[in-house]
This record gives C-alpha cells, structure tokens and sequence, in this order.
C-alpha cells in the first residue's frame, strides 16, 4: 500500500464496538457504489475509472501535452471548483508551490476563472502580455459564470495577437455532455475538445482529462498517477473495513461525528500540499454538507498554523478532530551546520530540515493526543506520481463512503444553485427575472 492509515491515537475515543457497529452501513454503502443496479448509477463513472479510463483518449491527452510544451511560453487554464483546484493541488504536490519562478523546461501555469475580480485576470493577461499561450477552458456544461467570462476575455486577448485560425490552434476545451454549451462553442470554432464522462461530477474529476491534460503539460507522468490510482481502487475493493483502510477512515469520521467531532482538520507539514487540502475541503464539504448535516472540513500547513492556530486546536472547543497526511521522503533537503553567534542552536547541527519536521510532526501529535484531540495520520513513503494518485482515489472513495453512511448523497450540490440563480437575477438574466429567493 502506498498510505498507511495509523489509528494508534484513536484508541481512547473509539471502541472495537463502535467499529464493529457501523460495518452494516459500510457495508450497504460499497454495495451502492459498487452494483450496477445502484440508485446512483449515473454518478458512479469515478469508481472504476483506474481500471476503464479511455486509453484512447489517453494518449491523445499526452500527445497534446506535448503540443503545448513546445509551443508555449504559457498555459491558462479556465475553471472552478473541481474543474482546477485538483489540478493545481497535483502541479504543487509534484512540483513546487514556486513551479511558476523555477527554471524549467516546461510552461508557466495559470489559472484563472476561479472568481470574478478584474483586478486577479488583469494580473495575469499582464504576465501574458507578449508570451506564447495556449488555453485549456474546462466546464462540463459551459454556463458557469466565473469561468466563461475568463474564456470570453481571454479569447479576445488572443485573437488580436493570433488572430482567429491560430487562436482556434491554441485553445483547448474540456466538457461534458453533447448538450453542453461549451461543446457547442468549441464545435463551432475548431476547439480541440477532450471528454469529461457524464457519470463523473466536477469534484470527482481530477482523474479525467479535466486534470491531466494540464498536469501532463506541467511534466507530470500522468501514466504513475493513474498507476497509483489503480493501487488504491484494488486495495479499496474489499468490503470489510479491517481490510480496507480507506473505508476504516470513513468509519472513524462518522463515529466521531456522532461524539458531536463536527469539524475535521486535514493537516500536511510541507506548504506546497496546501491546494491539496483545498481539494478536500471541497471534496468532503460539497459531499456531505447537505440536510443540516455534514462534517466542516478545513485544512492547514504546520509547523506554519500552530503558531496561529495551535492553541485553539490544543485548549479550544473539542468539537474538532485531525486528519495528518505525513509525507516521510519530500525530495529536497537541507543540512543544518554550526554557525558562528548562534551556538544555541548547536543542538541541530548536523541534523536535516526534514529530520527536524518530523520530529515537529511526532511532537504535534503527541501535544494534540495530550489536548485530547483524535489525531489520524495518513503517512506515506514518499510524494511521487503513484502516491498523488493514490491519495486522490482514496479520498474520493473514502468521501463517498463517509456521506453513504452518514445518509446523504455524495454526488449532487443543490446548495451552490441558490447564489447562481440570485446572481443571475441581479444581473438581468433571462429566464430569471422571476426567481424572488433574493
């Protein structure tokens, strides 16, 4: 296994029983994910997307990679929510939350259409002036508003530079359904346009061409990531959750949820993991946060946020509980020498940055088991490709289970419509000029 799931700080908060409580509803819950008769069939196209992904497709994917490596300074890629934050999470897991300002030989990578400030896009056309981009636009139906606009005024941007035919070159649109909105734009104008599949929502689709296409162009070996995700989906195949740590996590969030635990930090000791916790914050929050339910997911940085944070997670409210994702082998690493004036510090001479983040990461868990927080560690061997995709695919099916059992569907986001609909109707809309929710 590429993760290893420690349960050793849970022993004082949960019992054998309460694991042995909650297996019918484990248990009911793989069955839905996992029958082809299930009531959530038309979601379910993420579950064996490790084994069954479009090979075809694939390739075509790495072959435009390529494409864009050697003929752009620049890559933007227009989305939101699950359409990029997944992304961006695997470009700084693999590469450097700095991939931008370090020398390579691959393009810079922007993201843009993730809000509506002026002043973020201007930035960023500001960075593209006079550089060689190609865009990657990705929205499964094409009428999300942040996103489009981004794709309006970029399109623009690069037609009084490329003109319309080589423009047409250098776009790219990733989307879903034959009825979507941006198929149609794309059809139209000679876009070359990649798949997301029906059956896969937004936040389920890291694993489709909505992340790899850009993390390939970064230099990523998506071939490993989905290599590692296959890993995940044969270790999650068993329905016992003695077996299947993943389901064993998702049985600790719901015993603990019901111990009134309503609030879940997901926590890394290396800064360019932080758009990975960002990635399960929407994950889990657009997942289960439904029918007055739902387990608030946050994530931080340490050592960084225990010097803003720590107290509150050691001597605050106890409704909180940890989930410590610990990497062992980062990659780069820093030896400590003696320096002179500073012989207080003497007592790291010799040693590593990353030995000394491991020993803040044991000294955390310890304090925090002494605060009387439940900590989980997920801690794995090292932050390459098959490890990234292993840890997509067992959140993801971990989310899945956890909203089964805690008895709302994992899959749709009623919610998010409710400001959709009162934006559209302040902004004249049509079709909306009735919707009085406002």
């Amino acid at each position: 296994m590429l993760l290893n799931l420690n349960c050793k700080y849970l022993e004082k908060f949960i019992s054998f029983k309460e694991y042995f409580k909650i297996k019918t509803k484990i248990e009911q819950a793989h069955n839905l994910l996992h029958f082809k008769n299930s009531r959530l069939k038309e979601y379910l196209g993420w579950v064996s997307l490790p084994k069954n992904y479009n090979k075809t497709e694939f390739n075509e994917i790495l072959n435009t990679a390529k494409k864009i490596q050697s003929d752009s300074e620049v890559l933007v890629v227009i989305g939101i929510g699950g359409s990029y934050i997944g992304t961006r999470a695997a470009i700084e897991f693999l590469k450097s939350n700095f991939y931008n300002n370090l020398p390579k030989n691959t393009p810079n990578i922007y993201f843009v259409g993730n809000s509506i400030s002026a002043s973020s896009l201007c930035d960023v056309l500001k960075l593209c002036n006079n550089k060689k981009i190609s865009l990657n636009v990705i929205s499964k139906s094409g009428t999300t508003t942040e996103p489009m606009i981004a794709f309006k005024i970029f399109k623009e941007f690069m037609e009084k530079s490329y003109g319309r035919k080589e423009t047409a070159s250098r776009i790219y649109c990733t989307t879903g359904a034959e009825n979507s909105v941006l198929k149609t734009i794309a059809t139209e104008n000679g876009y070359k346009i990649f798949n997301i599949p029906k059956d896969i929502g937004g936040r389920f689709s890291v694993l489709t061409a909505a992340g790899l296409l850009p993390i390939s162009v970064s230099g990523a070996n998506i071939s490993k990531i989905m290599k590692g995700a296959l890993f995940a989906y044969n270790d999650s195949l068993s329905i016992k959750s003695s077996e299947n740590q993943c389901y064993k996590y998702a049985a600790i969030r719901n015993i603990l949820y019901k111990k009134s635990k309503n609030i879940e930090i997901t926590a890394f000791f290396e800064p360019r993991f932080s758009f990975l916790g960002k990635w399960i914050e929407q994950l889990f929050g657009e997942s289960e946060g439904k029918d007055l339910k739902g387990i608030f997911p946050t994530s931080m940085i340490f050592s960084t946020e225990l010097h803003s944070m720590g107290q509150f997670i050691q001597d605050g409210s106890r409704n909180i509980f940890e989930t410590i994702l610990f990497i062992d082998n980062v990659g780069n690493d820093i030896k400590i020498e003696n320096s002179k004036n500073m012989s207080s510090f003497d007592f790291l001479s010799g040693k590593t940055m990353n030995w000394v983040n491991k020993k803040a990461f044991e000294g955390t868990v310890a304090a925090h088991e002494d605060g009387n927080v439940p900590v989980v560690i997920l801690q794995c061997e090292n932050a390459s490709e098959e490890t990234l995709g292993y840890i997509f695919y067992f959140f993801e099916k971990a989310c899945a289970i956890s909203s089964l059992i805690m008895g709302v569907n994992p899959f749709n986001q009623p919610g998010v419509e409710n400001y959709k609909k009162n934006m559209f109707t302040l902004l004249g809309k049509p079709g909306y000029e009735n919707y009085k929710k406002i």
